[in-house]
């Protein structure tokens, strides 16, 4: 390892934790110029991982680490979604097969970096835009060990999930989600159910919310939800309700 002054590197490792990031911009803010980046990858006191993106050496970040720095360093608004932010709040208990999947959202005017998504983080990305939604409604920080990151409230992570069936999740399995789900806050879900633009979403949660009997689901004003007209089949070959116009599985529409 080449002799470089260890001063102003091991000012700027001890303000963010271990697991960090650490963006070529970032660091340029904070006194560390683009040739002393350079000499510091030179002499293996940071890696990098993509362009203007580098780690500590040792550190292996996960990606509660990398979502976090690249929120707080470049000011963008990556969260963790859908079945994911539903296990992080405790809805959701099961031990996943294989590498674990973790739901990350963002903005559609928002790009994902291509080292976000070509580094080993030890989990598989879902990456999924957040078309549907308002950019800060239902989104919340959470602490994920040292990390601050962005989270999705259960109540938008669950339309997340609906937003995404049936090829990537099982509307059974989501019901079962949907009966645990009595503490939901009803002006949320109402903010979230008007702002919604996808029609599917809004007609599947409001038909499980009302099947599954939750007190919050009289609190809701359903004049101000525009859940659109015309059919939709959200499974092949599935029964009509009705009521909502849609297509569904026959086991969720006879399940009691």
């Amino acid at each position: 390892m080449s002799t470089v002054t260890p001063i102003k590197i091991n000012q700027l490792l001890q303000k963010l934790p271990s697991g960090s990031l650490f963006f070529s911009s970032w660091m340029r803010e904070n006194g560390i110029s683009y040739d002393l980046q350079r000499r510091y990858r030179d002499s293996e006191w940071l890696i990098s991982i993509g362009a203007g993106v580098m780690v500590r050496t040792g550190d292996s970040p996960t990606i509660y680490g990398a979502l976090s720095s690249l929120n707080k360093q470049t000011g963008k608004h990556f969260y963790v979604g859908g079945v994911s932010a539903l296990e992080l709040a405790g809805y959701i208990h099961y031990v996943p097969m294989g590498r674990p999947v973790v739901y990350v959202g963002h903005p559609k005017d928002e790009w994902v970096p291509s080292w976000l998504k070509k580094h080993d983080w030890g989990v598989d990305l879902l990456l999924v835009t957040s078309e549907y939604f308002d950019t800060d409604t239902g989104i919340t920080p959470m602490m994920q060990g040292a990390f601050e990151i962005l989270v999705s409230t259960p109540e938008r992570a669950f339309m997340e999930c609906l937003n995404l069936v049936p090829k990537q999740y099982n509307l059974m399995d989501l019901y079962y989600v949907m009966e645990q789900l009595t503490a939901l806050r009803p002006g949320t879900i109402q903010a979230l159910l008007e702002q919604n633009t996808s029609v599917k979403i809004k007609r599947l949660f409001l038909f499980m919310a009302e099947k599954a009997g939750h007190a919050w689901f009289s609190d809701l004003n359903l004049q101000k939800i525009d859940t659109g007209s015309g059919k939709r089949e959200i499974v092949p070959n599935g029964v009509y309700d009705s009521k909502y116009q849609i297509v569904i599985p026959e086991e969720l529409k006879n399940y009691e």
